[in-house]
């Protein structure tokens, strides 16, 4: 498992594409690819299609991976415990069901 901006490393370097490549195809400054890479900056969401495109990656695998990284963030910032997570899971399902209950009502 890699963080998101080490699993673009990753990728990149599988194309053998520089960082200076990169941020001209993304229209980023070359330093933000570096900090990105390093984790010590955030990758635009709205260019999350573009970057999928240029490394040939699945967009829905690139949003999974960069949504756990900022519910990573917000754990240590919030200093939750791991249950975090599993209480999210639950809260998600139970909003998912309601939301399904209140689509099936006949008025």
């Amino acid at each position: 498992m890699s963080t998101f901006g080490e699993y673009i490393r990753n990728q990149r370097d599988k194309k053998e594409m520089t960082q200076d490549k990169l941020s001209k195809l993304l229209d980023i400054p070359y330093t933000d690819v570096s900090k990105i890479e390093n984790g010590k900056k955030k990758f635009k969401f709205d260019k999350l299609p573009d970057l999928a495109e240029i490394l040939n990656i699945d967009l829905q695998e690139l949003k999974d991976l960069y949504g756990a990284d900022i519910m990573i963030e917000q754990k240590k910032k919030y200093e939750c415990s791991d249950k975090v997570f599993f209480v999210a899971e639950k809260q998600e399902n139970y909003l998912r069901n309601k939301s399904a209950k209140q689509g099936n009502l006949k008025f």
